[in-house]
C-alpha cells in the first residue's frame, strides 16, 4: 500500500512539474512578443497625429499590434496623476520600450523607468527638461525626437503676412517647459527685429478664454504667436473664437493648429515626428542601444496656410507663399 501511495505521489509530482514547465514556456513565448508602451499627455489632433505616425511606421516595418508586438497605448487626458500611474503600469509590465508623447509624458516615464529604453516624441527642449544632458550622446536610457520649430522662419513669415506688424501677442502655458522655451525664444527674436511684444501666460485651458480676450481687447496686439503648446492646442476653438471676434490673426507653429484656425505657420509636421519616433523604436528593437541613437529633429519646416482664415481676416497671401500647402478644415 505504501509503495502504491509513493508511486502515485511521484506521478503527481511529475505532472505538476510538467505543468509548471509548460506555464514557464508559455510566459517565455508571450515575452517573445515585444511590448511597446505609448503614453500620450492629452488628446488633440497634433499629438494624435504623432501617435498615428508611430503605429503606422511600426506596421510598415513589420511590427503589427496584436500580431508580433503588443502596443499598450495610454492617454493621461492632461492629468498629472494619470501620468504617474500609467508610467508605473509600463514599468510593472516590463515594457521593452516606453514612449512619451509630449514633455510631461516623457518626464513621467523618465522618473519611473531606469532599466529599459524610454523614447520621447515632440519635446522642444530635452536638455532643458532635464531628460538628457547631451542630444548627440544620450548618457542614460533616454533619447527621442525633438519638435523644435524653425522660429526664424516663423518670424519672417509673420512679417511678410503682416507688413505693418508692430505689436505681437505671445500666449503660452507657463507650466509647459517646451512651450515656455519656444515662447521666450520668439519674444527675443521679435524684440531684436524691432517688434514690441506682449506676453500672456495661462496655467490651464480654463484660463484661456479670459486671458485671450484680454490679449486682443482694444487693438492691443496686431497678431498672436502660439508656440508648440499642448494645452492651447487642445483648446484652439476657444482661442480662435476670441481672436476672430477681434479680427486678430493667429500664427501657431503646428500644422494641425493652423488647420484649427491659425492663419499660417512654418510648421513641423506632427505625423512625420511620429514616423521618426517609430523608426527609432524599430532600431532599438533590432538591437541598437539608446546611447547610440542621438536625438533627431526635423531640420526644415513646411509652410502651411489656412486660406479660409486668411480670407476671413482680409489677409493677402504674399507671393512667396502662393504655392504653400493649404490645410483648411473641411
Amino acid at each position: 500500500m505504501n509503495k502504491k501511495i509513493i508511486a502515485s505521489l511521484l506521478v503527481l509530482t511529475g505532472m505538476l512539474g510538467v505543468a509548471g514547465y509548460t506555464e514557464v514556456k508559455k510566459e517565455q513565448v508571450a515575452r517573445e512578443k515585444p511590448v511597446i508602451g505609448i503614453l500620450q499627455y492629452v488628446k488633440h489632433p497634433a499629438l494624435d497625429a504623432i501617435h498615428d505616425g508611430i503605429e503606422d511606421e511600426l506596421a510598415k516595418e513589420g511590427y503589427v499590434n496584436g500580431k508580433n508586438i503588443k502596443i499598450d497605448y495610454q492617454n493621461a487626458q492632461g492629468d498629472q496623476s494619470n501620468l504617474k500611474t500609467m508610467s508605473t503600469r509600463f514599468s510593472n509590465e516590463n515594457a521593452d520600450v516606453s514612449v512619451g508623447i509630449a514633455t510631461p509624458s516623457a518626464v513621467a516615464l523618465a522618473n519611473t523607468i531606469s532599466d529599459k529604453p524610454v523614447l520621447f516624441s515632440a519635446i522642444t527642449d530635452p536638455v532643458g527638461s532635464k531628460l538628457i544632458k547631451d542630444e548627440q550622446k544620450p548618457d542614460k536610457n533616454i533619447t527621442g525626437v525633438s519638435d523644435k520649430a524653425p522660429l526664424d522662419d516663423q518670424l519672417k513669415l509673420m512679417q511678410q503676412f503682416m507688413p505693418h506688424l508692430k505689436t505681437l501677442g505671445v500666449i503660452y502655458t507657463s507650466s509647459d517647459d517646451s512651450a515656455s522655451t519656444e515662447a521666450k525664444r520668439m519674444i527675443k527674436l521679435a524684440e531684436n527685429a524691432g517688434i514690441k511684444v506682449k506676453a500672456y501666460t495661462i496655467t490651464s485651458s480654463n484660463d484661456l478664454n479670459q486671458t485671450s480676450q484680454q490679449m486682443v481687447a482694444n487693438g492691443q496686439v496686431d497678431a498672436v504667436f502660439v508656440p508648440t503648446d499642448n494645452t492651447i492646442a487642445s483648446a484652439m476653438p476657444t482661442l480662435i473664437k476670441n481672436t476672430n471676434d477681434a479680427k486678430v490673426p493667429v500664427f501657431p507653429t503646428v500644422d494641425t493648429m493652423v488647420e484649427a484656425g491659425g492663419v499660417a505657420a512654418s510648421s513641423i509636421n506632427q505625423r512625420e515626428l511620429g514616423t521618426m519616433t517609430g523608426k527609432m523604436i524599430v532600431k532599438n528593437l533590432r538591437g541598437e542601444k539608446v546611447s547610440d541613437l542621438p536625438v533627431e529633429s526635423i531640420k526644415k519646416g513646411t509652410v502651411v496656410i489656412n486660406q479660409k482664415q486668411a480670407d476671413d481676416l482680409e489677409i493677402k497671401i504674399p507671393d512667396a507663399y502662393k504655392d504653400a500647402k493649404r490645410v483648411d478644415k473641411e
